[in-house]
């Protein structure tokens, strides 16, 4: 069996983000008049539309949790743009207050979750996988608002018909699992998980028909899994990881396909905080 990992870790802000996020920003300003442009995160989207506001010279405000990661919180700030904390440990309060400031005119809200220009982004990783691996035939997806798997399965599907695509998310939050099982939008009290970029508890109707028609299946897994594949990629592939990159691994070490053919696990970012590098013996 044939195993690659696909890397976003080498990307601005060290994840996959920046691939929707300047996509998104530069076709909104193309189109119309953008004075600032918001975010709400839990922070690796945040520092993504951060860089991309830096490069396109919009000013920026992102609306964090309280208490957010502070490798990604940092990030966003040397990204220059503004910070608003409010809430819980999750996104809802974010999102709320995220809404209500950016209902003035010339702001431009780039939700990661329901913005119609972000997929298109992050379908660009699926058509790497399909040209550098182009006999793929399972590819494992990280779930957090589910745009990235949106992206990757709508465009590999089309380069290679056959291929497979499986969307991993934590057991502590499985909003989106609970939803692609029913078929309805499920949102879950809590989603109290060390893997922040996974961190949702309530799904969009419209993500749940999307990965209901594109991902072939979804897995979750535990903190323990995350936290072993994060010390995995670190110690055998000289890889770092944070838990939500790390997901798609776990995933695969816990139930890798049977067929034995070509596989892809996504490394979706790597902005780990220090007691998540301590727990995983990395540091």
């Amino acid at each position: 069996m044939a195993v690659h990992l696909k890397l976003e870790t080498d990307l601005p802000t060290s994840s996959f983000k920046p691939r929707g996020a300047l996509y998104a920003l530069a076709v909104n300003l193309a189109r119309r008049r953008v004075e600032e442009v918001t975010a709400s995160s839990t922070g690796n989207h945040g520092a993504a539309v951060a860089f991309a506001a830096k490069t396109l010279g919009i000013p920026a405000t992102i609306f964090l949790p309280s208490n957010p990661n502070p490798v990604k919180r940092k990030k966003i700030s040397d990204l220059g743009a503004r910070i608003v904390e409010t809430g819980g440990g999750d996104l809802a309060a974010a999102f709320q207050e995220a809404s209500e400031y950016s209902a003035r005119p010339g702001v431009y809200f780039l939700n990661d979750a329901t913005d119609t220009d972000v997929p298109v982004g992050t379908a660009t990783i699926g058509v790497e996988i399909a040209e550098q691996v182009p006999k793929v035939s399972v590819v494992y997806v990280p779930m957090g608002d589910t745009a990235l798997i949106r992206g990757i399965a709508a465009a590999v599907k089309q380069l290679v018909p056959n291929v497979r695509v499986i969307g991993v998310q934590a057991e502590r939050a499985p909003s989106y699992y609970l939803s692609w099982k029913e078929g309805r939008a499920v949102p879950t009290d809590t989603c109290d998980t060390c893997a922040d970029g996974l961190a949702t508890r309530t799904p969009d109707a419209q993500n749940v028909r999307t990965i209901r028609e594109l991902v072939d299946e979804v897995m979750l897994v535990s903190e323990d899994q995350m936290i072993g594949a994060i010390a995995g990629l670190y110690d055998h592939e000289g890889v770092l990881a944070e838990p939500a990159g790390a997901a798609a691994t776990a995933a695969f070490i816990a139930s890798p396909p049977q067929d034995g053919g070509c596989t892809v696990l996504m490394v979706t970012g790597a902005n780990i905080s220090e007691d998540v590098m301590d727990r995983a013996g990395v540091l």
